[in-house]
C-alpha cells in the first residue's frame, strides 16, 4: 500500500515478484511461464497461472520492450470514413496480427496532408511500434508516406502503382483492374454491346484501377464505352445517376464502381419502372455483406479482405526479418447473381 499520511491508501498494481511469492516460485519461473517456456513443470505452471489470475497481474509491456527491444505492436493508419473496403481490410489485418502475436494500434484520420501524416507516424514511433500499415488507398496518402523516411517497415495496402519513395515501403493489394475487366467481360459475354461505368472518386487508386479495367475490357471486346461519370462511393450518388440514366434512355448494362453505387442504381431503376435484369443489367464491386440479398441479388466482384489482411501482416513480418516480399496483388473474383442477364430486344 502507498500514500501520504491522512490520505486514502492506494493499492499498487501487482508485480511479478508478488506472483512469485504467492505461487512459491522464483521470479525467473514466473517469467518462463509468461513466455511459455517448455522447461516449466505442468503443476508449477498451473500454480503460477492461478496466482496471476488471483492477483490480476498484467505484465509491463513497456518494460518488456526495453529489455527485448520488441514492443509486439504494429501501427495502422486508415481513413476515418466507414467505407467498406478500408474497414473490412482493417478487421482482416487486426485478426491476422493477433494470430502471429502482435496487437494493433490504429490512427483513423480525416485528412492525409504531410502534417497530419507525420503526426500519426510520430505517434506510432513514440509507442515503439515494430511496423506500420497504411490502409487508405488514395493518391495523397501514397505521396505523404513516400515523403517520410520512417525507421520501421511500412506496408501500403493499395491496388495502385506504388509512388516512388523509401525502399522499406512494401505494397499489397487486390487486383482491382482485373476484377473490373472480369465484371465488364461478364456483361459482354451476355451479349451487351455497350457497358456504362459509374466511376468512383479518381483520387482513390481502387477507382482508378476499376475505371482502367473497364476501359480495357470494352476496347478488347469492341463494345461501346460512354464517357464515365465520376461520383463518390455512396448509394445516394448511385440513386441520382440511376435516375439520370433512366430519364435519358437507360443503357442495357451498367458496371458500378462499388456495391453501394449499385444499390442506388437498383432503387432508381425500380422507381422509373425499369426491371433488373430484364431491362438493364447491373454489376457492383466488393461483394459487401448483404449484396446477395439486394433485390435482385447483386452480381459483383468479391475481394478477400481476410486474405488481404494476412498478406499485409506477412509483408510486415518479412520486412522485420530483413526479407521484404515483392509487391503482392491478390485476385478478385466475379460473383454472378440475378442482377445480370442477356439484353432484351429493344
Amino acid at each position: 500500500m502507498t500514500g501520504t499520511p491522512g490520505a486514502p491508501a492506494v493499492r499498487r498494481p501487482p508485480a511479478m515478484s508478488d506472483v512469485a511469492a504467492l505461487a512459491g516460485v522464483s521470479h525467473q519461473t514466473v517469467s518462463r511461464v509468461l513466455n511459455d517456456h517448455p522447461s516449466v513443470r505442468p503443476e508449477t505452471r498451473e500454480r503460477v497461472l492461478a496466482a496471476i489470475a488471483e492477483l490480476g497481474y498484467r505484465r509491463n509491456s513497456a518494460a518488456r520492450a526495453l529489455v527485448t527491444r520488441r514492443s509486439g505492436a504494429l501501427g495502422v493508419v486508415t481513413t476515418s470514413s466507414v467505407h467498406h473496403g478500408p474497414t473490412s481490410t482493417l478487421i482482416g489485418l487486426e485478426s491476422a496480427a493477433r494470430e502471429v502475436g502482435y496487437y494493433v494500434s490504429v490512427a483513423a484520420i480525416d485528412t492525409f496532408d504531410a502534417g497530419t501524416m507525420r503526426g500519426a507516424l510520430d505517434h506510432f514511433l513514440d509507442q515503439a511500434v515494430e511496423g506500420i500499415a497504411i490502409i487508405a488507398p488514395q493518391v495523397d496518402v501514397a505521396e505523404a508516406v513516400a515523403a517520410f523516411d520512417v525507421p520501421v517497415p511500412v506496408v501500403s495496402v493499395t491496388s495502385g502503382e506504388p509512388v516512388p519513395g523509401p525502399a522499406h515501403v512494401v505494397a499489397v493489394g487486390v487486383d482491382q483492374r482485373e476484377g473490373a475487366r472480369a465484371a465488364t467481360r461478364h456483361l459482354v459475354d451476355l451479349g451487351h454491346r455497350e457497358v456504362v461505368h459509374l466511376a468512383g472518386p479518381q483520387d482513390w487508386f481502387d477507382a482508378q484501377e476499376r475505371l482502367a479495367g473497364w476501359r480495357e475490357a470494352c476496347a478488347a471486346a469492341g463494345v461501346g464505352a460512354p464517357e464515365p461519370v465520376e461520383v463518390d462511393w455512396s448509394a445516394e450518388s448511385g440513386y441520382r445517376e440511376g435516375l439520370r440514366l433512366a430519364d435519358a434512355g437507360a443503357p442495357t448494362a451498367v458496371f458500378a464502381a462499388n456495391d453501394q453505387l449499385a444499390l442506388g442504381l437498383l432503387r432508381a431503376f425500380w422507381e422509373r419502372g425499369l426491371r433488373v435484369p430484364q431491362d438493364v443489367s447491373v454489376v457492383g464491386f466488393d461483394d459487401e455483406a448483404g449484396a446477395a440479398y439486394f433485390v435482385p441479388p447483386l452480381t459483383t466482384v468479391r475481394q478477400d479482405f481476410p486474405a488481404l489482411g494476412r498478406s499485409a501482416i506477412r509483408a510486415l513480418v518479412g520486412a522485420l526479418a530483413g526479407d521484404p516480399p515483392p509487391r503482392t496483388l491478390l485476385p478478385a473474383t466475379l460473383v454472378p447473381r440475378a442482377s445480370t442477364a442477356a439484353p432484351a430486344a429493344r
